[in-house]
C-alpha cells in the first residue's frame, strides 16, 4: 500500500497544505468585508481591544493563508496559526458560556471544528517527524 500512495504523496500534502491555507486566508477577508459584524461578535463574546485585534487577527489569518497556500515559513506559520486558533476557542467558541442569540450547540461545533484544523497545522507543522511513534514507523523498522 505504501508503494502506491508514495508517488501521489507530494500531491496529498500540497492539496492539504492549501486547503488549510484557504480556511484561513477566506474567513480572514471576510473580517474586513464584514468587519462591523465580526466585531459585533467579538464584543458579544467579551473580548477586549475588539479595534486592535480584529484587525491583527484579520492580518495574521490572511497572511498566514497565503503563506501556507505558497509554502513559505510553513512550520512555524502553521504553529503561529494553530496558538491562534487556541486563543480564539477560548475566547470565541467557549460553549460553556451562554450567550443571547447563540446556541452552545453552534459554538460547541465550532470549539471542536477548530480543534480538528488545529491538529492538521500541528501535523503540518510536524513534517516529516508525524511518521514517529506510530504503527506505520514500526512497522517499516521491523522489515529493516
Amino acid at each position: 500500500m505504501e508503494r502506491m500512495l508514495q508517488p501521489i504523496q507530494p500531491l496529498v500534502g500540497v492539496t492539504g497544505r492549501m486547503l488549510l491555507g484557504l480556511y484561513f486566508l477566506i474567513p480572514g477577508i471576510s473580517k474586513i468585508t464584514g468587519f462591523d459584524d465580526t466585531a459585533q461578535y467579538m464584543v458579544t463574546h467579551g473580548v477586549p481591544l475588539v479595534a486592535v485585534l480584529l484587525p491583527i487577527t484579520a492580518a495574521l489569518q490572511i497572511g498566514g493563508g497565503v503563506a501556507l497556500i505558497a509554502g513559505w515559513q510553513t512550520r512555524a506559520v502553521a504553529l503561529m496559526l494553530a496558538g491562534m486558533i487556541l486563543v480564539i476557542n477560548v475566547f470565541m467558541h467557549d460553549f460553556w458560556n451562554v450567550y443571547e442569540g447563540l446556541t452552545q450547540q453552534h459554538e460547541t461545533q465550532n470549539f471542536i471544528k477548530n480543534l480538528a484544523i488545529m491538529a492538521g497545522l500541528l501535523t503540518l507543522a510536524a513534517g516529516n517527524a508525524v511518521q514517529s511513534l506510530s504503527l506505520d514507523s514500526r512497522a517499516n523498522a521491523s522489515k529493516d
